[in-house]
């Protein structure tokens, strides 16, 4: 049978070897067997189960188990508060019984209780611990991404600065969302979905909250005539003069794509565009927007 390979501070598929008192011993394969506390075993569990477990070190120094899921694993960023802080360092909230320690050199400035930080969270070569660290940068790729303009990515808000905020893209490459490309309020700590703007000679990401160019009219114009023909009567109270969050919070897309795509449904005589609003012209009830 081949023994399974062991990650700390990831979760892993273990089996169950034996039950006792205190718990379950699962296989962890050269590590030995590791114990999962019989707080987290269900009810129901069996030897030969497999169980999705997450492996850390208890306050022992030992290789334990949990069914718990952490806010962070090895290898992730994350945005965390600080529950206790002593002599050696901060203690951050990671959603499990023993905190997440940051020690001083980690820190990019003195953590304090109650504070939240984009942390890096890894195994130290020289202790085996799995500690956190504040100076994320470190830890971003320095490679070239691939990606090409128009991308998805995920991308986990890290910084206000001058030019807008900047952001850790898929957990791996830095990034960064312009201030005047903003139509939404944003914050550390937020996770949201953005587009690849460009990829700089430098590596690091242009990246913005909406799609670019003329299929993203395209698709909002299509998404603006519907929301016009499904109201009662079929008239839309936005308009060109209307203030920019105003029309992200309801359509989340840019003033900027609401215009163009105001534009295309009047050129179409789909709509009129009136003082306090839009509405559907005739041909417009009649023919839609799949007709030109």
């Amino acid at each position: 049978m081949i023994k399974p390979t062991i990650q700390l501070g990831r979760r892993n598929q273990l089996e169950v070897l034996r039950e006792v008192d205190f718990g379950l011993y699962l296989d962890g394969g050269d590590m030995g067997d590791i114990l999962l506390p019989h707080r987290y075993v269900a009810e129901g569990t069996k030897v030969g189960d497999v169980l999705d477990v997450f492996l850390y070190l208890d306050s022992e120094e030992r290789l334990v188990a949990t069914t718990q899921h952490p806010l962070v694993e090895v290898g992730e960023f994350a945005y965390l508060e600080v529950s206790w802080v002593n002599q050696y360092g901060a203690f951050l909230n990671w959603g499990l019984m023993k905190d997440l320690f940051c020690p001083f050199r980690e820190q990019k400035m003195r953590m304090q209780q109650g504070a939240k930080y984009i942390i890096y969270c890894y195994v130290d070569e020289q202790t085996s611990r799995i500690v956190a660290s504040a100076k994320v940068e470190k830890f971003l790729s320095k490679e070239r991404p691939a990606y090409q303009p128009g991308d998805s990515v995920d991308a986990l808000i890290q910084q206000k600065t001058d030019l807008g905020f900047k952001a850790i893209v898929d957990g791996q490459y830095s990034g960064l969302i312009y201030q005047n490309e903003l139509f939404q309020e944003l914050h550390t700590g937020d996770r949201v979905r953005a587009y690849v703007k460009q990829v700089r000679p430098d590596g690091k990401l242009d990246i913005a909250m909406q799609q670019q160019g003329q299929q993203n009219v395209t698709d909002f114009a299509q998404q603006l005539f519907q929301y016009i023909a499904e109201t009662d009567d079929g008239f839309c109270p936005f308009h060109d003069k209307s203030d920019a969050e105003a029309i992200y919070a309801e359509f989340k897309v840019s003033k900027k794509t609401f215009k163009k795509a105001v534009g295309d449904l009047y050129k179409r005589h789909l709509i009129t565009i009136e003082p306090d609003g839009l509405r559907l012209t005739l041909e417009g009830r009649i023919t839609g927007i799949s007709e030109e």
